[in-house]
């Protein structure tokens, strides 16, 4: 499982490590320069007689850029760095001078004020001047850049002459590999998000610990790949956010004993679909049959569409371990809504976990326990958050999933899926997953019904740990979350996927999670 802290935390756990003396700016350093150097061996062949570019900003995220382009410039590359603040890491400039980096700053022909001939100060100021020609070629010249513009302090995108640079990168034809340090500048460092300009890193080498930016939407965007540099730290704090991996799914995953029987494995009731929308209630049927439930209950109006394409799926009502309700449920389907509030209504009377999707999150009552999971996309989150007197809308979900999610688990009381590229779920005592599990292909119709119906298998077979432990069904959903993405991933590599292709997947994937 990958752990993020915020930025406070970071900076605690290096605190005793500083006051020992612990190197742990060398560290990072030669953690990045190592990194770089990889990346530069895939895309030529090798190190020696690469150009790298430093987009070098204040305090230590500058000065660990500025340390590793010397080690670099040590192993044969053409290094240049350009300041962009008005004071940088003296020592860091001090070592990549004596490895005969160069240095450039904005205003390269700016020296009245006793600047370098490379225009810089002695103490490593630079005057705030657009972006110069000598800057541009440095640009078109580099196979990599090094973003070290801010770090752990940074939110609310790159501005000033920093922003000059970031824009010069972006035009940059044909545009070098963008390797970020600690994290992409401008992100959201502690919440994700993403206010301002950012220069998007093919590669992110963050430094002794994962932070939320790195994980959570929409600012994980902008990180590309993620590699962790180790620095001894000792975070004892809870996380900000995680991400489950295939191991944790797999542990969390309901498997029958050799005696195991249909009821004693789960039984799933399944309230969706309507007249308007019965494929959905096909296809949350599936969602659960494939993942492996013990049995499915349907109740509803789409009875025969479910049975043809499931025979084993039971009409009716009956005893059931966990719920899905609302999938496909129109709004004007009053006989389907009764039959979710009926549902709603029983699970809560017998404490039994419910999955409360699409048609059904308009019907939930004012307050519920934890192992009611609601799974809204962006803009389901904002209508249920504005009914309950929120001013929100689709664009402030998407801008700040993580802090709506959890607004809207203050609210209800429930588990929060919210479904997007990242899908973010968020349970009490501050429990948080960020899941990028699933290709851009995974946006078609009817995926989410599949999800609904993975997450109902998973609870009903967990349904008694789902109850005890409050905060249990947030790791559940993430693991719905993964096991999904995986099987768009598997149903068709690197193409498009159907809803009906990514339930056929389940059963393969689940297998392999398992043996592994």
């Amino acid at each position: 499982m990958l752990h993020s802290w915020d930025a406070d935390a970071v900076r605690a756990a290096e605190a005793p490590l500083l006051a020992s003396g612990a190197p742990l700016m060398a560290h990072a350093a030669f953690g990045l320069a190592g990194h770089v150097q990889r990346v530069l061996r895939d895309a030529r062949g090798r190190v020696a007689g690469a150009h790298a570019v430093l987009l070098v900003g204040p305090g230590n995220n500058g000065g660990d850029t500025l340390h590793a382009g010397a080690l670099l410039a040590r192993r044969g590359v053409a290094v240049t760095a350009v300041l962009a603040s008005g004071r940088v890491h003296a020592a860091g400039l001090v070592a990549l001078r004596s490895a005969h980096g160069r240095v450039l700053a904005l205003d390269a022909g700016s020296a009245a004020d006793g600047s370098a001939a490379d225009g810089s100060a002695a103490d490593g100021s630079v005057s705030d001047a657009p972006v110069t020609d000598a800057v541009r070629a440095a640009l078109r010249a580099a196979d990599v850049v090094l973003d070290g513009l801010l770090g752990l302090g940074g939110r609310g995108g790159v501005r000033g002459p920093g922003a000059w640079l970031v824009a010069a990168v972006v035009a940059t034809v044909p545009r070098p590999l963008v390797v970020a340090v600690d994290v992409p500048s401008g992100v959201g460092v502690d919440d994700g998000t993403r206010a301002g300009p950012v220069l998007d890193a093919d590669l992110t080498v963050t430094f002794g610990a994962y932070k939320p930016a790195l994980l959570l939407p929409p600012a994980a965007a902008a990180a590309g790949r993620v590699v962790l540099v180790g620095l001894g730290l000792r975070l004892d704090l809870a996380p900000t956010a995680s991400r489950l991996e295939a191991a944790d799914a797999a542990a969390l995953w309901p498997v029958p004993a050799r005696a195991a029987q249909k009821y004693g494995r789960g039984v799933l009731g399944v309230v969706a679909g309507s007249a308007r929308y019965p494929g959905a209630a096909v296809l949350a049927a599936a969602g659960a049959v494939r993942a492996g439930v013990g049995m499915v209950r349907y109740v509803g109006s789409a009875g025969p569409q479910v049975i043809a394409a499931h025979p084993e799926v039971v009409v009716g009502d009956g005893r059931v371990r966990a719920w899905v309700v609302g999938p496909g449920v129109a709004p004007d389907d009053g006989p389907q809504r009764a039959r979710v509030h009926g549902a709603l209504t029983h699970a809560l009377r017998h404490d039994e976990p419910v999955v409360v999707d699409a048609g059904a999150l308009e019907l939930l009552p004012d307050r519920v326990p934890p192992h009611v999971v609601l799974t809204p996309h962006a803009g389901e989150l904002a209508a249920l958050l504005a009914a309950r007197g929120e001013h929100v809308g689709r664009a402030d979900v998407e801008a700040a999933p993580l802090a709506h999610a959890r607004r809207a688990h203050e609210l209800t009381g429930a588990t929060v899926l919210l479904k997007g590229e990242v899908t973010v779920v968020v349970g009490p005592q501050g429990v948080a997953y960020a899941q990028a599990d699933g290709p851009a292909w995974l946006a078609t119709a009817g995926a989410g019904d599949v999800l609904a119906g993975v997450l109902g298998a998973l609870l009903a077979g967990r349904s008694d740990a789902a109850v005890a432990d409050p905060t249990s069904s947030a790791a559940f959903a993430a693991a719905a979350a993964l096991v999904h993405g995986l099987a768009a991933h598997h149903a068709n590599p690197g193409g498009p996927v159907s809803a009906t292709s990514v339930a056929d997947a389940l059963p393969a994937v689940v297998a392999g999670l398992l043996r592994a």
